[in-house]
């Protein structure tokens, strides 16, 4: 959400006379006005939308270890827990952000918050783990329709200042509820059962419903392109194919399942590409995403969430199964990152201004860089809160200086007839990049975690079948403690120490992408001068008359 503020100032509104481009045939674009008609109710419902969505994806990770418990589920399982939501919302964020473009953004917003309601009520009440990461997945779908397309709506129907507050309001009301979700989450688990967290969002889910329903305009300049269907399934194939690839990559018997999502990814990945190429009206104009600016600004967002939103997936198990904090204090424990994250956007947004985007860039990865680090070093059995909440403070700093500048780059590249498509990518740097490190740190705990564990029991008589549940996960350990009492002891603190050993692999796998990352943008990213004149070569580019007709066939 950092930069959201900076794609309102940077989304230009057409100027021609009547707020119709000036070339004869091209469609009618109405600009907006200063504010709707009930500015403030419909502000408040989109936020109240985007709060649904955003809750929805915080409020799992401290609800892992009590699920483990429940289903006794494997490492792998629980990842998919976790990152079903993203991999969800990651999958669908473009071609449905496209299809509420061309259908009707109220109607898909509607669509979006109703599903999340028999999806939670699913999570809720899910028999076993399978179906509640399913059901996970459902609700990550119904946050692509409704999330995305409460920021569109801002863009839509307000313009100039007006725009500019109300997008800041969104982004800084939605980022504050949706980082309430641990806290309240921990609140929960402490009286009720794990299904009790995904209930949160209901309440709130019929106030947006209703709100919406009475006070988002039924129409606010929806587009008359066609929608490329094709290149939206390929895109679901092919960041899903990714992702599940990823989780699966280190469970024993999948090999043939692996190989299969890798060659539909791959598969996908090629023909999307080749489709971007030629489709008259594409998803993903590939000529706006080869420009420094976008794609380098791209994958600086995506490490920068990824890594943040990895960090708390694996540290809120790592608080409850080694530091035996209860949820509560585990989902409070967070909040210093919270705090350091609002209070440092700002600051990067001047330094943006004064230094430039590669500047403010590498200032935040060096704070990511050194937080995984502290982490890696410090974080161990017997950690203080001063040693965990520093960590914290460290991952606050570094993603409040690079979250602005990644989206600041993405909407300063793209003109305003693809302003949907920096918004989708601005979307999936959140998503997409916590599907993937969550995946990825997911993997190595659970690869870390077995193997410890299999050396630690390596010259002790214990049985295939025990050895399979020790192995599986911190939770499934725990319940051979429960049915073993005269050796619980020792099967917890091998727990810990396993966990520990997997939670090292995750950390050190993180500070590679951030250091592979930091890099990137040293080599590639412009200085500030050459970021400017880029982005004016761009502007000027896209603003010629050429730009509204550029050929899209196999010549183009």
């Amino acid at each position: 959400m950092c930069g959201a503020v900076d794609q309102a100032r940077l989304t230009r509104s057409p100027t021609s006379p009547g707020g119709s481009m000036s070339k004869i045939g091209a469609p009618r674009i109405d600009v907006p006005r200063e504010a709707p008609a009930r500015a403030s109710l419909v502000l408040a419902s989109l936020i109240i939308v985007a709060a649904v969505a955003n809750l929805n994806l915080s409020v799992a990770n401290v609800a892992l270890p009590a699920i483990g418990k429940a289903f006794d589920s494997s490492q792998t399982t629980l990842n998919l827990i976790a990152v079903g939501y993203s991999l969800g919302l990651a999958a669908s964020v473009l071609y449905l952000g496209a299809v509420g473009d061309r259908h009707g953004r109220k109607l898909l917003l509607l669509l979006g918050i109703a599903l999340s309601v028999p999806a939670c009520l699913l999570a809720a009440f899910a028999p076993n783990d399978t179906v509640l990461a399913m059901a996970r997945i459902l609700g990550g779908l119904s946050a692509g329709m409704a999330y995305p397309t409460t920021l569109a709506l801002i863009t839509a129907l307000w313009a100039g200042p007006g725009r500019t507050k109300a997008i800041a309001l969104w982004s800084a009301l939605g980022g504050g509820i949706s980082m309430l979700g641990p806290v309240i989450a921990g609140a929960l688990l402490e009286r009720f059962y794990w299904g009790s967290v995904f209930l949160i969002t209901l309440p709130l889910a019929a106030v947006a419903l209703v709100m919406a329903l009475l006070f988002v305009p039924a129409h606010a300049n929806e587009s008359a392109e066609p929608v490329d269907n094709l290149g939206g399934v390929l895109s679901v194939l092919l960041i899903a194919g990714l992702v599940l690839a990823i989780n699966f990559a280190v469970v024993p018997g999948q090999g043939a399942l692996v190989v299969g999502l890798v060659v539909i990814t791959l598969a996908a990945g090629a023909a999307f590409f080749w489709r971007q190429r030629r489709a008259a009206n594409p998803l993903y104009d590939l000529h706006i995403a080869g420009r420094r600016t976008f794609w380098v600004a791209a994958c600086a967002g995506i490490i920068v969430y990824g890594s943040m939103m990895g960090s708390a997936f694996i540290s809120q198990q790592y608080l409850q199964n080694v530091l035996e904090y209860n949820p509560v204090e585990a989902g409070a424990a967070i909040l210093p990152l919270v705090v350091l994250m609002v209070l440092v956007a700002p600051r990067s947004a001047k330094l943006v201004e004064t230094r430039g985007a590669r500047t403010t860039l590498l200032t935040g990865y060096t704070f990511l860089f050194l937080a995984f680090g502290w982490m890696l070093l410090f974080w161990g059995e017997d950690s203080s809160y001063w040693q965990i909440g520093f960590a914290y403070v460290l991952i606050g700093i570094g993603a409040g200086f690079a979250g602005t500048p990644a989206s600041h780059s993405l909407t300063g590249s793209v003109p305003v007839r693809r302003a949907g498509m920096a918004s989708g990518t601005a979307d999936l740097q959140r998503d997409l990049g916590g599907a993937i490190m969550q995946s990825v740190m997911g993997v190595l705990l659970t690869a870390g975690y077995a193997s410890a564990f299999s050396a630690a029991i390596a010259t002790q008589d214990v049985s295939d079948q025990v050895q399979s549940e020790l192995t599986k996960s911190f939770a499934s350990a725990g319940q051979v403690a429960q049915q073993h009492p005269q050796y619980a002891d020792q099967i917890v603190a091998a727990a810990r120490q396993s966990f520990l050993h997997g939670d090292d692999w995750a950390y050190t796998v993180g500070l590679a992408a951030i250091a592979l990352g930091a890099l990137l943008i040293f080599f590639m990213f412009p200085h500030r001068d050459a970021e400017r004149e880029l982005l004016r070569r761009y502007y000027s580019e896209d603003s010629a008359p050429a730009a509204t007709e550029r050929p899209s066939g196999p010549g183009a």
